[in-house]
């Protein structure tokens, strides 16, 4: 398996995994399949543009994705945040997760200026909420009933990480 940072080529393959994603785990994201789907293949390749989206390959197959996104306010660039991470149900458990956010990590500390991550979880993942505890995130606060789909809420944990 190989990992780079995805380009504008990779728009179809990305929005493939994002609609994968939002169908299989709809309480991991703000975003919803609903509101996603009709997105024309542009939409997702004008996200490259304003963020760092890494992915990782299965021989042609994009498996898993996480991007990085620093803050531009002047008062703010001293953070960055970590969203739309996701790994294929079928490639879990393989160290892809962990894989792709020590490289968001790694990305982060190589822009000028950001000396802190945050991130959110659904308080509920304990397997990612363990991944990102195990590479020095630590919560600072929950929001109760962040996500509500249908009649039912999720609260989301926020974690932060200083380099």
């Amino acid at each position: 398996m190989n990992s780079r940072l995805l380009t504008a080529a990779d728009a179809e393959a990305y929005r493939n995994l994002r609609l994968e994603a939002l169908q299989n785990s709809p309480e991991a994201f703000g975003s919803s399949f609903e509101e996603v789907k009709d997105n024309p293949i542009e939409f997702f390749a004008s996200r490259f543009e304003s963020s760092y989206t890494l992915g990782v390959f299965d021989h042609e197959d994009l498996v898993g994705v996480a991007t990085l996104v620093q803050e531009s306010k002047l008062k703010l660039k001293h953070k960055a945040s970590i969203f739309a991470v996701y790994v294929s149900p079928k490639k879990r458990g393989l160290g892809i997760g962990k894989r792709l956010m020590v490289e968001a990590i790694n990305k982060a500390r190589e822009l000028k200026g950001v000396e802190q991550l945050t991130l959110s979880v659904v308080s509920s993942n304990a397997s990612a909420k363990g991944l990102y505890c195990s590479l020095g995130f630590e919560v600072f606060g929950t929001e109760k009933r962040a996500l509500k789909i249908d009649q039912q809420y999720f609260d989301e944990d926020y974690m932060v990480l200083f380099l």
